[in-house]
C-alpha cells in the first residue's frame, strides 16, 4: 500500500498539462493616433500582449471637465441602481461559483452509502438466503495526471476575468449613456427656450403688423405671413416638450426610479467644450478598454480547452476506496472489523474512430476565431477613438462657424425689422431674416451637443476608468 501512494504522488509530482500556455498576442499597434494634437501620421512596431501594464491615466478625474453636480449626481445613481448592471454583476458572481466549482474538480470526492438486502446473490450465488447490512464511506480521486483539470480552472478563471470585464463594459456604456442623454436634456431646454422666445417674438410682431393692417398700412399677405411663421414656432414648443419630458424619463429610468422630471445643472451654453482629456498611446487601449480585454481572455480560455481536449485523448488515472462496516444482522455490523477496499484504475480511449482528435481539431478552429476576434476588436477600438478624435476636432471647428452664423443672423434680424419698420423693405425679408436667426440658433444648439456627447464617447472609447470625486 505504502508503495502505491508513492507511485501515485511521483506521478502527480510529474505530471504535466496538454497543450500550450498562452503567451500573449503579437500585434501591430500604432505609435499614436491620427488625429491627436500631439502625434503626426504614426509609425507601427509590433508588442506582446501578455507584457503589458495598466496606464498612468486610469486615475483621471473625467467629470470635472464638466463642472455640473447634477450630471456627477446622475452617473452615480445610474452606478449604484441601474438594473441591467445590477445583472452583469450577477453574471460575475456566477462566474466566481463556476471557478470555485471547477477547482473542486481536482480533489477527492467523498460519498456515503448505507444499504440491506435479502437473498442468495451477493456477486456469487450463495448456498442459502442471508442479510447483508452494510455502511460505508467511499472515495473517488481522479488524478490530475495530464493536466485536464488545470486547463478547465484556467478556462474558468479566463472566463471569470472576461465576465468582470463585461462588468466594467456594462458601467463604461452606462456612464455614456446617461452623460449623452443629460446633453440632449440640456440641448431639448435649449430649443425649447429658442422656440418659445420666437413664438413671443412673433406674436408682438404680430400684433404690431395687425395695427397696420388695420390703418390700411400693409396688405393683408403681411398678416397672413405672420401668422404662419407664428404658427411654425409654435409648433416646435411641443414637439421639445415632449422630448424633454421622455428624456428625462429614460434617465429615471437608468438610474433606477420612476419617471420624474429632472432639475438641469448648466444649461447648455455654460458647459464646458475645450476639455483638457488624458494623453495617451492606442497601447495604451490594450491594457485599458474592457471589451479588448474580454476578447483577449475568451482567446486566454479557448487556447487552455485546446489543451484539455488533447487530455481527454489520454488515459484517466483514479484512486479509490471504501471504508465501513457490514454483516448478516444488523446488531453485529462491524462485529468481524472494517470492511475495507483500495485500489487504483486507469481507463482511457481505444478505438473511437478519431472522435477526441477531431473535438481537438474543433477546439484549435475556435482558438483560432477566438484569436482573428481578438485582433478585430483590437482594429475596431483604434478607429473608435480616432472616429472620436475628428469628430471632436472637426465638431470644434464647426461650432466657431455657427456661432458666427447666430452673430451674423442676429444683427441681420435685427436690420432687416428696422428696415421693414421705416417702410424700405418687404416683410418677406423680415421672415426670411427671423427665419435664419430661428434656424442658426437651433442648429449651433445641436452641435455644441454633438461635441458634448462626443466626449462622452471618448471617456468609452479609451476604456472608461476615470473617477469620480
Amino acid at each position: 500500500m505504502k508503495n502505491l501512494i508513492r507511485i501515485l504522488l511521483v506521478l502527480l509530482i510529474a505530471s504535466c498539462k496538454m497543450g500550450q500556455n498562452y503567451q500573449g498576442s503579437e500585434l501591430e499597434i500604432p505609435d499614436g493616433y491620427r488625429f491627436s494634437d500631439t502625434a503626426d501620421i504614426p509609425d507601427e512596431f509590433l508588442v506582446k500582449t501578455d507584457t503589458l501594464q495598466p496606464d498612468s491615466t486610469v486615475d483621471y478625474d473625467w467629470f470635472s471637465i464638466f463642472k455640473d453636480p447634477v450630471l456627477d449626481s446622475l452617473v452615480v445613481q445610474a452606478l449604484e441602481y441601474n438594473q441591467d448592471l445590477g445583472i452583469a454583476a450577477e453574471n460575475v458572481i456566477q462566474a466566481q461559483l463556476i471557478l470555485s466549482n471547477q477547482k473542486t474538480e481536482m480533489l477527492p470526492e467523498f460519498s456515503y452509502q448505507a444499504g440491506a438486502s435479502r437473498g442468495n446473490f451477493q456477486q456469487v450465488v450463495l448456498p442459502s438466503e442471508q442479510n447483508v447490512f452494510f455502511g460505508v464511506g467511499a472515495v473517488n480521486w481522479e488524478l490530475d495526471f495530464w493536466g485536464k483539470f488545470r486547463r478547465l480552472n484556467e478556462a474558468a478563471r479566463a472566463d471569470l476575468i472576461a465576465t468582470t470585464e463585461g462588468y466594467r463594459a456594462a458601467q463604461i456604456s452606462l456612464t455614456s449613456t446617461v452623460a449623452d442623454l443629460y446633453f440632449q436634456l440640456l440641448e431639448y431646454e435649449t430649443r425649447l427656450d429658442i422656440s418659445l422666445q420666437t413664438v413671443a417674438l412673433r406674436d408682438s410682431m404680430l400684433g404690431i403688423i395687425n395695427m397696420r393692417f388695420d390703418k390700411g398700412i400693409i396688405p393683408e399677405i403681411d398678416v397672413n405671413q405672420a401668422e404662419i411663421q407664428l404658427a411654425i414656432a409654435e409648433a416646435q414648443v411641443p414637439i421639445w416638450k415632449r422630448s424633454i419630458a421622455q428624456t428625462q424619463n429614460l434617465l429615471s429610468v437608468l438610474t433606477g426610479q420612476n419617471p420624474r422630471a429632472i432639475t438641469v445643472g448648466f444649461p447648455l451654453h455654460q458647459q464646458e467644450t475645450n476639455a483638457v482629456l488624458p494623453e495617451g498611446t492606442p497601447l495604451a487601449i490594450l491594457s485599458r478598454r474592457p471589451d479588448v480585454l474580454a476578447a483577449e481572455q475568451t482567446l486566454v480560455a479557448q487556447n487552455a480547452l485546446v489543451g484539455a481536449a488533447q487530455a481527454n485523448r489520454l488515459p484517466s488515472i483514479s484512486i479509490t476506496g471504501l471504508l465501513g462496516v457490514a454483516g448478516n444482522e444488523l446488531d453485529a455490523l462491524g462485529s468481524t472489523g472494517p470492511a475495507w477496499n483500495l485500489g487504483a484504475s486507469l481507463l482511457g480511449p481505444l478505438f473511437y474512430f478519431n472522435r477526441f482528435k477531431r473535438v481537438v481539431e474543433i477546439e484549435k478552429s475556435r482558438r483560432n476565431q477566438a484569436q482573428l476576434a481578438y485582433e478585430r476588436t483590437v482594429l475596431e477600438a483604434f478607429q473608435e477613438v480616432e472616429d472620436v478624435l475628428i469628430a471632436i476636432s472637426t465638431l470644434k471647428e464647426e461650432l466657431v462657424a455657427r456661432r458666427a452664423h447666430v452673430e451674423a443672423a442676429t444683427n441681420a434680424q435685427r436690420l432687416s425689422q428696422a428696415r421693414y419698420s421705416e417702410g424700405v423693405t418687404s416683410y418677406l425679408e423680415y421672415l426670411e431674416s427671423q427665419r435664419q436667426k430661428f434656424d442658426a440658433e437651433l442648429a449651433y444648439a445641436g452641435t455644441k451637443q454633438q461635441l458634448l456627447a462626443t466626449y462622452a464617447r471618448l471617456y468609452k472609447a479609451l476604456g472608461g476608468g476615470w473617477r469620480i470625486n
